[in-house]
């Protein structure tokens, strides 16, 4: 009887164990409105482009899972519980792709969002109260919070990737305007060591070889959130910047 219990107990760990090394990754990702409109289904005629971009992926391979919330900066994923909820199953080899930066630019502690970060990718910070969560609270800067999840999911064997803000329609001199979130999401992703794709960049040159109204056409309600043209070009330039990173092997489970 003993020797039978033995056999089934080494047998269960042999089944888990193959169990284990076949679990498929999985791709999160995080951002704000721009990376999913809504609950994602294109209401209103809006998307982001984390909702158009699994096809460009081999989901036999990979899970996809868009955690994008609209309304949310890189400070109020984390204080919501939002990425808190990722690191509870985020696992050795998935990957985090990260998109923030429209929302950070609001106040610090407004009545109605509450969402702002300190500019730059420093180490400041200031106590406040936070009148959304009633709550004495300290905001730290844009850099900071993007630390937080690459130094995290790095801690969990994950990899992350840092995507610049995609760009809002906003021209200057025959110019989209460069955001300088994206200059400082880059400090980041080469300080850590994380992957990045400048979004911004890629997305801004398209549009400026296509005329202001072609570009326009992509922007139904304002400036900044995209239909779903737009959206599936917002989300080819993410998988072209993939496809360009060196030795990141989230490029071997796109669609050949």
């Amino acid at each position: 009887m003993k020797l039978f219990s033995s056999l089934i107990l080494l047998f269960a760990m042999l089944f888990l164990g193959f169990k284990q090394a076949d679990k498929k990754p999985t791709l999160y990702i995080i951002g704000d409105s721009t990376v999913r409109n809504g609950d994602g289904t294109g209401k209103g005629s809006l998307w982001g482009w984390g909702s158009v971009i699994s096809p460009y992926f081999d989901t036999n391979q990979i899970a996809i899972r868009n955690h994008a919330m609209g309304g949310r900066s890189s400070r109020t994923f984390i204080t919501e519980g939002r990425w808190e909820t990722i690191m509870k199953t985020l696992s050795k080899g998935d990957y985090v792709i990260m998109q923030f930066g429209h929302n950070d630019a609001s106040p610090l502690d407004d009545t109605a969002r509450a969402r702002g970060t300190i500019k730059g990718v420093g180490n400041d910070s200031v106590a406040t109260y936070n009148p959304i969560r009633k709550m004495n609270e300290t905001v730290y800067s844009y850099g900071y919070y993007l630390r937080k999840y690459v130094n995290e999911a790095k801690s969990k064997g994950a990899i992350p990737i840092i995507c610049s803000p995609v760009p809002r329609e906003s021209w200057k001199k025959g110019k989209i305007d460069r955001t300088e979130y994206s200059t400082w999401s880059k400090q980041i992703a080469d300080e850590t060591g994380a992957y990045f794709i400048p979004l911004n960049e890629l997305i801004a040159t398209t549009y400026e070889g296509m005329d202001t109204a072609s570009v326009h056409t992509f922007f139904p309600t304002d400036h900044t959130h995209t239909n779903l043209p737009g959206a599936e070009l917002n989300a080819r330039k993410v998988k072209e910047g993939i496809e360009a990173l060196p030795n990141c092997t989230l490029r071997n489970y796109l669609r050949r």
